[in-house]
């Protein structure tokens, strides 16, 4: 509920119960100095069925603000990436931030034992990982899930280097992270780009409250690739224009990201190993939210997947000098939720 363009009131529906990480997390992006998100005024609790509750947040309202489902699927059709430095600073800032956020007795790491990525805690990534495309390949049906079903060991394989940091000397820190970093939670507003809503991914039960901050970061660049899906499909962009797009503005905030981390010397904060099965798995988790939530999602990851996954397929088979085929297009809140 937006009041008097001064203040927006969040509900939660249903109240959550306490203690609940958002407020601390706000709490805290003030104390280090990250100003780039909708400024926090104060949160209102409550006693629901006997239990502490967290009944709703009051931030500040920003002028002028679009969410990324917006402003950047203009951005791709537009075929302009300038955004994508200035979004790959901001979650840097982000992570550089919540990195500094005390351990709770909850999310501390086991006595005697590093806070980067454990054994255990990789192959339950791992294990995670490989459940979410096994659920996918159950909840996709027809063509989409024929085709799915033949891509499955090229994903399978691509999820498996999930368990790499646990192979090399290579330290993989675990943050605080946002938890579900997509386009929609960046607004665009008057004065630059905020970050919004760190209320971790809804869609994904038990999640670790630390991870790495590739997690982020693949969901990010996985949203920019479903921008393009949009664009295409309800702008009517081109599918050779839209994916050339993506992958423009992927590498951009991928730049401006690392360049931001080096400034703060803190380059090894970011696992690069860890975004491809990233986002391999998120796509997966975008397909069994389609087919949980929102069946019309389905064309957006399965676009991404065609893209990615036909792309190979053609460069393996077509020779070095011609040139390969434009893979056709397969007919947060996401998008289509706007229109339900």
């Amino acid at each position: 509920m937006i009041v008097d363009e001064r203040v927006v009131v969040k509900w939660l529906t249903p109240p959550a119960p306490l203690p609940h990480p958002t407020p601390d997390i706000l709490a805290h992006l003030v104390e280090a100095g990250f100003n780039d998100t909708a400024p926090p005024y104060a949160a209102l609790t409550g006693v629901v069925d006997g239990r502490d509750h967290l009944l709703a947040l009051v931030t500040g309202y920003l002028p002028d603000a679009r969410d990324g489902w917006e402003w950047c699927v203009d951005e791709a059709v537009a075929g302009t990436t300038a955004f994508a430095a200035a979004v790959g600073r901001l979650t840097a800032d982000l992570h550089l931030a919540l990195s500094t956020l005390p351990d709770s007795p909850a999310t501390a790491p086991a006595e005697g034992t590093a806070p980067g990525l454990s054994a255990p805690l990789g192959a339950r990534l791992a294990e995670r990982a490989e459940a979410a495309l096994a659920e996918a390949l159950a909840v996709t049906d027809g063509e989409d899930g024929v085709w799915l079903a033949e891509q499955a060991e090229v994903m399978r394989r691509e999820l498996g280097s999930l368990t790499a940091p646990l192979t090399t000397p290579v330290s993989t820190p675990l943050i605080r992270i946002h938890g579900d970093l997509h386009v929609g939670q960046i607004l665009q507003w008057r004065d630059g780009y905020a970050v919004i809503d760190f209320d971790g991914n809804p869609t994904v039960a038990d999640a670790d409250p630390r991870q790495s901050a590739a997690r982020d970061v693949a969901q990010l660049t996985t949203s920019l690739e479903h921008v393009a899906q949009v664009a295409i499909k309800r702008r009517g962009t081109p599918p050779g224009q839209a994916a050339a797009w993506a992958r423009r503005a992927r590498a951009a905030l991928l730049a401006a990201y690392r360049d931001r981390l080096a400034a703060r010397h803190r380059p090894g904060l970011l696992d690069e190993r860890l975004i491809r099965p990233f986002e391999v798995e998120q796509e997966c988790r975008e397909l069994i939210y389609a087919a949980r939530h929102l069946p019309r999602w389905r064309y957006a990851p399965m676009g991404v997947l065609h893209t990615w996954y036909d792309a190979q397929k053609t460069s393996a088979d077509t020779p070095a000098d011609t040139p390969a085929a434009t893979p056709a297009p397969n007919p947060a809140r996401k998008p289509e939720e706007n229109n339900a």
